[in-house]
């Protein structure tokens, strides 16, 4: 039983070490989304708050609940983005079925307009 243990305790070290290794060199991991018209444009992280929200003079007149809800729109599909990338990076050392019970699922490809790429 302890050479179970010791074996899984190891081979989460290394699980671990190789994560880390390939998110240093690969750096901070973003997702980014913008509306087909270009006025709402979000940076995400995954499973995180919008990093950065950038909105045009045009995007003003949708009104305020109408902003809000571009803006949540966007923020959801950064996210997204930012959620495919990093299950994009680690499944490189991390079995994918492990990412996608963590939360951390791979969206289709797609692009703004939701067009497949």
């Amino acid at each position: 039983m302890d050479d179970d243990v010791e074996r899984a305790a190891r081979k989460v070290r290394d699980v671990e070490h190789a994560v880390t290794e390939h998110v240093t060199r690969s750096g901070p991991v973003t997702g980014r989304a913008s509306s087909p018209d270009g006025a709402v444009t979000v940076v995400a992280t995954p499973g995180g708050p919008p990093q950065r929200i950038e909105v045009s003079p045009a995007a003003l007149r949708m009104g305020p609940q109408g902003l809000a809800a571009e803006i949540m729109r966007i923020a959801d599909k950064a996210r997204r983005d930012a959620n495919t990338r990093l299950h994009r990076t680690l499944e490189r050392v991390v079995d994918p079925r492990e990412l996608t019970a963590m939360g951390i699922e791979r969206g289709t490809d797609e692009d703004e307009f939701g067009w497949r790429r």
